[in-house]
């Protein structure tokens, strides 16, 4: 257990954050599995419009690369122009 005032701040603060981001985290992965789920293009398309849009939005909190993002829109984007 820490001992200095700061060290004590920083293991608050640390775990606030490992939370917040694990909420995040956690909605990006939701939204992705809709996405997956759906059958129908039109319900994908617009499942896939708001996953990119908690995806840029991770990636301006810093939660996750822009790279990742980049990568889970473009393999999302592929599943979508796959239905029928």
């Amino acid at each position: 257990m820490a001992h200095h005032k700061s060290a004590i701040k920083r293991i608050k603060i640390a775990e606030r954050n490992r939370t917040r981001n694990r909420f995040y985290r956690s909605t990006m992965r939701t939204q992705l599995k809709r996405v997956y789920a759906t059958e129908n293009r039109d319900e994908a398309l617009g499942a896939y419009n708001k996953a990119s849009s908690i995806l840029d939005k991770l990636v301006a909190k810093g939660i996750i690369h822009k790279n990742m993002a980049a990568n889970k829109k473009a393999s999302l984007m592929k599943h979508v122009n796959s239905l029928t």
